[in-house]
């Protein structure tokens, strides 16, 4: 699998350590394979860290970019606002997150996220991979092995109560999956899977985005 060491999968990786010092150096050496990198929007100024995995350029966080409308932080009030926009970037309704995206990159398909997880190792697993190691909760978080640096931003629903801060993760794709979903992906604390769903794309139900470059 390109880019983890002499092909090895993150499933070879997470499962066929002998002891945990044997694993962790795995791991480690997983890390150093892939290419990361920087990017800055020229909307605003910001600085994302970025990952390839796969033969694909991802951003290494969510987006946090303020679209003209159809986008939300998780909170009430505007300090806890700012935090949360500081550290798990904005919630995106479907209809500006396939436009939110900067020049150069564009918010993925589901056959792009598809090869993503499958380079970390499949569904069952993908999510452990997936996981920043910190901000799950006690000793939830996962390796971060290859970079992705998941943190559990919750989503917004159509009646806009926001849900699952800290304890999941919920991102679009551009791909319908009929007249009235789209595809998602998510991770939850207390599980190393990563779940395909669909989601309704009225105005209202937001989650956090990952743009990969073109």
């Amino acid at each position: 699998m390109a880019n983890t060491p002499r092909g090895m999968t993150a499933s070879f990786l997470l499962r066929s350590c002998g002891s945990v010092v044997l694993c962790a150096l795995a791991l480690a050496a997983a890390a150093s394979a892939q290419e990361t990198g920087a990017f800055k929007d020229p909307r605003d100024g910001r600085t994302y860290r970025t990952v390839t995995i796969g033969g694909r350029t991802w951003m290494a966080e969510n987006l946090a970019f303020k679209a003209k409308g159809g986008c939300h932080v998780y909170g009430w009030d505007a300090d806890n606002k700012k935090a949360n926009a500081a550290k798990y970037g904005y919630l995106y309704e479907w209809k500006a997150a396939r436009k939110a995206c900067p020049p150069g990159w564009h918010l993925p398909t589901k056959d792009e996220w598809d090869e993503l997880v499958a380079a970390l190792g499949g569904e069952p697993e993908a999510g452990a991979a997936m996981k920043s190691p910190k901000g799950w909760g006690g000793s939830d978080g996962g390796p971060d092995a290859f970079g992705f640096s998941a943190l559990p931003g919750g989503y917004r629903d159509d009646s806009g109560s926001f849900d699952q801060l800290g304890r999941a993760a919920y991102w679009w794709t551009s791909t319908e999956s009929d007249r009235y979903t789209a595809f998602c992906w998510s991770l939850h604390a207390g599980s190393p899977q990563v779940h395909l769903g669909t989601y309704g794309k009225s105005a209202g139900g937001a989650m956090s985005i990952r743009c990969v470059m073109d």
